[in-house]
């Protein structure tokens, strides 16, 4: 086994800069890019005052060949002698020039030049054209501006030049680039169906970003009125009835629906069309990625399972949540999970004083954390590894950043290696939980808002047995006389993406070529996407009452079994042909469907249409401590069929699987 020599190593080594080295390389280089940054500025100065100049002795030789009638044998400048033009045009072009620059429009790139910049050129010419003409009725400044009308002319003239020229830069850059796009060989000609206001910006900023290599060549539209016209010069010609034509005339190969509100059905109905035809079908971002930018980012996105969830669009009240979140200090555990970081990332937009993250797990907080100040959220976060059991640990967090607002994420949430190992579920999930409910209560948290699951419901597994353990705890110590947190559980079902979610599994699975293993084919399971579902979290901490557990409204059940079909289907496979499904059975603490109700608990609406209240009995207060220690007890026990059995006479609704 060779090795390489120290000198050999370093010769390999990539070059690192000191932070002396790069102080001395920043002073050294930051100057030429200072100096180019002021050459630039100097250069755009100097040609818009030269524009301006040029706009104004135009505007002066317009008015004069007017009064002249036309008459050239006649003619004779309005200024005389016709050297003071300049004398006259310098304090006018100096006033513009200062006007225009003070709106901010300079500093925009040329590339982007939007109507938006020439309403501002024009009015900002406007206010200095108004500016001087009342300074030319002061009879020791006036003699210094020239005539009137010259004055009003040339509002009109250096709005027209100034706009011009930026248009015609800006279609120099688009040309130049497109063009470059367009003869490139790995260039994507696609098509775009939906000339609204989703596909107009997707395909202006397709042709602005040459890039992403997808050049739009064709909208395709249902409109019959849109029909004929075309936008960003690309022509729309209608549905998708004869695609095939289209295809041949425009030559493209993917068709991006450019259509936010779009029925689930019209998708899936152009998704056929298109496969059909041998198209990739893609959707594009919302308008509200497209107005941030997000194209350089993902330009256009697959197809995802979320895509074809029939859910309708999630109304919060974003000014309520951000009032709850505004300036508080905020502590998330297990901030390094599907759920968690996605928390994280809602809460950050709600500009909390501070954001604790409490994660056990430093590989998975790293790429949160550094997410979160990739967005510009450094100053506010505050990142702690610590494990929930640690008692004197988590005391440290809690009475250092003394949180106003918790949400309790961390939890053993896999249900076969849990039910291997019950008692570490019953430690993380239960007594861990109790744990963040008694620092709630000890530091009087404002709001503590815990996580559960719809296995919580009538449990099978050790893991859902645990989380209702965790529930209980929570009314009963909602319970505690002077307390001042607001305690909550949200339930929900599966979400989409999540690291323990079927998603990935079969993604995996299909990349290998198959097969895609379902454990029944009648199971059926409630998904969420995590944005869905950590909006709604965040929306009963706002309406939530304590000692109240809700339940998120997840739509529909799906069967596994057809989400495997489909994932196939939207991999360009045929299911059963190309990919096989294999039923493997029912494993240990899964059911075949899951419940929204436990027995003994009544339902009242919450004051939102998409979140439930459960009410129940709950455990005094009194026996609380009971319960825990019973259930210190049973976590300890080695032998796990014991642990689920003794697990029974807490929970009675909760039906165990035994080895």
């Amino acid at each position: 086994m060779s090795r390489e020599t120290p000198t050999a190593q370093k010769k390999n080594r990539p070059r690192q800069l000191t932070v002396s080295q790069k102080s001395q390389s920043r002073k050294r280089f930051g100057g030429v890019s200072v100096g180019l940054h002021i050459n630039s500025v100097i250069v755009r100065i100097i040609c818009l005052a030269a524009l301006l100049l040029a706009s104004y002795v135009f505007s002066h030789e317009v008015c004069s060949w007017l009064l002249c009638n036309g008459d050239f044998p006649n003619y004779r400048p309005i200024i005389q002698p016709r050297e003071q033009i300049l004398i006259f045009a310098l304090p006018i072009v100096l006033v513009q020039l200062v006007i225009l620059y003070g709106s901010g429009v300079y500093r925009s790139m040329l590339r982007y030049f939007p109507i938006r910049d020439a309403l501002v050129i024009c009015s900002r010419i406007f206010v200095a054209v108004f500016l001087l003409l009342i300074l030319s009725f002061v009879p020791d400044i006036g003699e210094y501006l020239g005539p009137k009308r010259v004055l009003f002319l040339d509002f009109f003239v250096a709005s027209a030049a100034v706009c011009t020229v930026r248009v015609l830069l800006r279609f120099v850059w688009e040309r130049n680039n497109g063009g470059g796009a367009e003869k490139g060989s790995t260039t994507t000609r696609i098509a775009i169906f939906g000339a609204g206001d989703a596909g107009s910006m997707l395909a202006a900023m397709l042709k602005q970003k040459p890039k992403i290599r997808k050049l739009p060549v064709v909208f395709f539209d249902d409109s019959k009125s849109k029909r004929g016209l075309s936008i960003c010069g690309i022509p729309v010609v209608g549905p998708l009835d004869d695609v095939e034509y289209w295809r041949k005339r425009y030559k493209f190969d993917e068709i991006a629906i450019a259509i936010p509100t779009a029925k689930i059905s019209r998708v899936r109905e152009i998704r056929k069309i298109a496969a059909d035809a041998g198209l990739k079908v893609t959707l594009t971002p919302s308008l509200e990625e497209l107005s941030l930018g997000k194209m350089s980012f993902a330009p256009l996105r697959e197809f995802d399972i979320a895509d074809l969830l029939d859910r309708p669009k999630l109304d919060l009240n974003g000014e309520d949540i951000a009032k709850m979140l505004n300036g508080k200090v905020v502590l998330v555990t297990g901030a390094g999970g599907s759920i968690g970081s996605e928390i994280c990332r809602q809460v950050v937009a709600c500009t909390p004083a501070r954001l604790i993250l409490v994660e056990q797990c430093e590989v998975l907080m790293f790429p949160v954390e550094q997410d979160l100040i990739a967005n510009g959220c450094k100053e506010c976060i505050v990142p702690e590894i610590a494990d929930i059991l640690d008692a004197p640990r988590m005391d440290e967090i809690f009475r250092k950043y003394r949180p106003e607002i918790i949400f309790h994420a961390a939890a053993h949430k896999h249900v076969p290696l849990m039910e291997r190992q019950p008692a570490e579920a019953l430690k993380n999930n239960s007594l861990g939980s109790l744990k963040i409910f008694e620092l709630a209560t000890k530091y009087e948290t404002e709001a503590c808002v815990m996580i559960s699951t719809d296995k919580a419901i009538n449990p099978t597994s050790a893991m859902g047995v645990s989380k209702r353990i965790a529930e209980i705890m929570l009314q009963s110590i909602s319970q505690k006389p002077g307390n001042k947190t607001r305690f909550m559980a949200v339930r929900f079902g599966n979400v989409l993406g999540s690291s323990g979610s079927v998603i990935p599994t079969f993604k995996k699975q299909i990349a290998a070529g198959g097969p895609l293993t379902v454990t029944s084919a009648e199971m059926k399971r409630y998904f969420m996407t995590i944005p869905e579902a950590v909006g709604l979290v965040l929306q009963t901490g706002v309406i939530g009452k304590n000692g109240s557990i809700y339940v998120l409204d997840m739509g529909e059940p799906v069967k596994i079994i057809d989400i495997a079909r489909h994932l196939i289907r939207l991999s360009g496979l045929e299911p059963g042909v190309d990919i096989d499904i294999e039923i493997t059975g029912l494993r240990p603490g899964e059911k075949l469907f899951e419940e929204l109700k436990s027995s003994g608990e009544d339902y009242e609406p919450s004051g939102h249409p998409r979140i439930t209240r459960f009410k129940s009995t709950p455990l005094p207060y009194e026996k609380l401590y009971d319960l825990r220690d019973l259930v210190g007890e049973i976590a300890h026990v080695p032998d796990r069929n014991k642990v689920k059995e003794q697990l029974c006479g807490i929970v009675p609704e909760y039906r165990p699987s035994f080895d």
